[in-house]
């Protein structure tokens, strides 16, 4: 029987380009704390013929957290195991601490780091990509919409926008939360930019209800694409009942981490557009989370924001098995540091990102850049 014989963690931090410490803050308007250097969680699992399997969560802040959780909970559960049995292990992990109520937050995402590791390991066992493993894929490239547009004023984000459709891009999404009067002023703007661009609008939560009802209706009369958690994350009922007063997609799951943490948004109708990340949901649960959501006649479009080369290539994985996805979420100005611990580089399309090819993931890690970056040091 394979087995795994090594279980490897490494909290990772990027810095910027200036070297500065690491240090920690929030960016207001929106109330999540963020970090000034890129940290992830990546995970390496080896088995006993010497195959490696590559995960990676998305942990932006403190990925020393889920790593922990890795090295004293799910390591002893994972030596000596068939790598092969995916979705067993998966779910003998995943009730390790849920008579404590964990099924979400860092033990979740530690989970998300090895369950992609496991798949990346039974692809290169079997000789075939993780997509072929889930069932094939839909999609040989996968659709994106550009998530960004950064800018001080509305003339900053125009040009962007203008620049963007110049190169074929009709999908967009930004950052708002700065009033509602400001934030339908820059719609305004960004759809007089071309008569087929879409454009979402992402609050992070900061608005109350009447707020975002007042907002979404405004979007509506632009044309607007979607609005993605408009409302405090945990807030089922005011999502219905925004969602059931507006013309508009209401988009929400970034933050959500497994089935039953959607069931009841899914329930309640409070959105129309999933946005799962492979990186918290792990491959096993991404899957799951979009079947649920077709079931329900809901498209997906998973997020991702600062996960580095692995996250990017589980995502792309799960959303080309997807046959209800709507587009996966590129961040142009994050994508930088992406390659940074992959010996090949993903290369994206404006408007579409090529599935990576071979075994597991199909792609290769620069096992010295992930040591270089680990704030844990040699293992």
């Amino acid at each position: 029987m394979t087995k795994i014989v090594a279980v490897d963690v490494y909290p990772l931090a990027l810095p910027p380009s200036d070297g500065a410490p690491r240090v920690y803050g929030t960016k207001p308007p929106w109330p999540s704390v963020y970090g000034n250097h890129r940290e992830t969680l990546v995970v390496r699992l080896t088995a006993d013929d010497g195959t490696e399997g590559w995960g990676e969560a998305l942990a932006p802040v403190a990925p020393e957290v889920p790593g922990e959780i890795v090295r004293r909970l799910l390591a002893p559960v994972l030596l000596g195991a068939d790598p092969r049995r995916v979705r067993p292990l998966r779910q003998q992990l995943g009730e390790l601490m849920r008579e404590r109520g964990h099924l979400g937050g860092h033990q979740a995402d530690a989970i998300a780091a090895v369950d992609i590791a496991l798949w990346d390991l039974a692809g290169k066992l079997a000789d075939r990509p993780v997509v072929d493993l889930l069932g094939g894929a839909f999609h040989d490239t996968v659709p994106t919409y550009v998530s960004g547009l950064p800018g001080r004023t509305d003339a900053d984000r125009v040009a962007q926008a203008r620049d963007w459709v110049a190169r074929g891009v009709r999908q967009v999404k930004l950052g708002l939360g700065h009033g509602v009067d400001a934030d339908l002023a820059t719609v305004s703007a960004l759809r007089e930019v071309h008569p087929d661009l879409r454009v979402g609008v992402d609050v992070h939560g900061v608005y109350g209800l009447a707020d975002a009802i007042r907002l979404g209706r405004g979007l509506a009369e632009r044309g607007a694409w979607f609005l993605e958690m408009p409302l405090a994350f945990e807030d089922v009922a005011g999502h219905a009942d925004l969602a059931a007063r507006i013309d508009l997609p209401v988009a929400l799951g970034e933050s959500l981490r497994h089935r039953w943490e959607f069931q009841p948004f899914v329930e309640a109708r409070a959105a129309s557009l999933l946005q799962p990340d492979v990186g918290r949901t792990g491959i096993t649960e991404g899957i799951a989370i979009a079947q649920y959501a077709e079931t329900h006649h809901l498209g997906v479009a998973p997020h991702h924001s600062a996960g580095l080369g692995l996250a990017l290539a589980a995502g792309l994985h799960v959303s080309a098995a997807c046959g209800n996805l709507v587009a996966f979420e590129w961040h142009p100005t994050l994508f930088d540091k992406v390659n940074e611990i992959l010996t090949v580089p993903i290369e994206p399309t404006p408007t579409a990102i090529p599935l990576p090819t071979g075994p597991g993931l199909g792609v290769c890690v620069d096992a010295e850049a992930v040591a270089r970056f680990s704030t844990w040091g040699d293992q």
